[in-house]
């Protein structure tokens, strides 16, 4: 079977070359002012969010609660629990930063858009994923910065979590439940535009990533970081996907789900949101830590995440046919 590389992936890329030949768009005091359009772009992407999330499917769906338990515990318990294993072990410094881009990645919400879509490919629970896909994001408000503050705190960091729940309740929240009112008004107009709104979500993204790889490259961060350890990211984020995938698999089974369930417990469960990671990354961590190392575990977790489902959803699409 031939495998296509996702354009997303490959503009991220672009992106990050750019950062290390170009980075002078990205450094303070240039005319174009890049925090402006991300503070405004991101809230546009939530308010875009709200206008897309479907009301019936958030009501019906509650009936199937044992998949829906799986999943938002695989995403917000199973994720963390396995990377705060490892927190003994942890020593200060660029190690501790690392392990911090890791429980970061871990306490994440689901993504919505590829989930849904690699769900319907592989003939799963398709009503199932929105459900779980949508409401990991509005969970993921209150829990990822939870998750994070416990460990930040420890680190000395001066994390203000209830000024944090304030920007994320201003930028995030609130266009989401604007976007919920004005949902019947403005609705046909984002089925229309899906795509159009889609690439400029993306765009936002990526200058997102492009400022926080500038940062990072002026500061010198990749230098001080080894390249066995950045061998040891790619590993371990690799493992960190498989591990969660089969054990999903593996409760699926005990639970007995049919294969419709099981597909979405395993493709929504393991799936991390770039989006919101980009985004909550802005917001969640301090100016004195580096971004572009904090997002790098869920860039690779990103691209390998759409690489193998994107498999294994071709492929058991082909079992109607067969």
């Amino acid at each position: 079977m031939k495998i296509k590389l996702d354009p997303f992936v490959v503009s991220i890329i672009v992106v990050i070359v750019l950062a290390y030949f170009f980075p002078e768009l990205g450094r303070e005091g240039n005319v174009i002012p890049l925090d402006t359009i991300v503070s405004v772009g991101i809230s546009l992407i939530f308010f875009s969010y709200g206008l897309k999330l479907s009301k019936h499917q958030l009501t019906s769906g509650l009936k199937n609660w044992r998949l829906h338990a799986l999943v938002q515990s695989s995403t917000f318990i199973l994720f963390p629990a396995i990377v705060i294993s490892f927190y003994p072990f942890i020593e200060q410094g660029a190690e501790e930063t690392i392990w911090l881009a890791f429980l970061f990645l871990a306490a994440l919400p689901s993504t919505v858009s590829s989930s849904v879509v690699m769900v319907s490919m592989a003939k799963g629970n398709i009503p199932a994923a929105i459900f779980n896909a949508s409401i990991s994001g509005l969970i993921g408000i209150v829990l990822t910065p939870l998750w994070i503050g416990l460990f930040l705190q420890e680190s000395g960091v001066d994390y203000n979590l209830g000024g944090i729940y304030l920007k994320l309740l201003l930028e995030i929240l609130l266009p989401v439940v604007l976007g919920l009112i004005l949902q019947q008004y403005l609705g046909k107009f984002v089925q229309k535009y899906a795509r159009q709104l889609s690439l400029f979500d993306k765009s936002i993204i990526l200058l997102i990533i492009y400022k926080s790889f500038v940062e990072s490259f002026d500061e010198g961060v990749f230098t001080s970081v080894k390249i066995r350890d950045l061998i040891f990211i790619g590993i371990a984020t690799i493992l960190l996907f498989y591990v969660v995938y089969f054990i999903t698999g593996y409760l699926s089974r005990v639970l007995k789900f049919n294969k419709e369930d099981q597909i979405t417990a395993q493709f929504c469960g393991t799936k991390k949101s770039l989006v919101h990671g980009t985004v909550f990354s802005k917001v969640l961590f301090p100016e004195s830590m580096s971004l572009g190392l904090v997002l790098l575990p869920l860039m690779i977790f990103h691209a390998f995440q759409i690489l193998f489902i994107s498999f294994v959803a071709s492929r058991l699409s082909n079992r109607i046919r067969e």
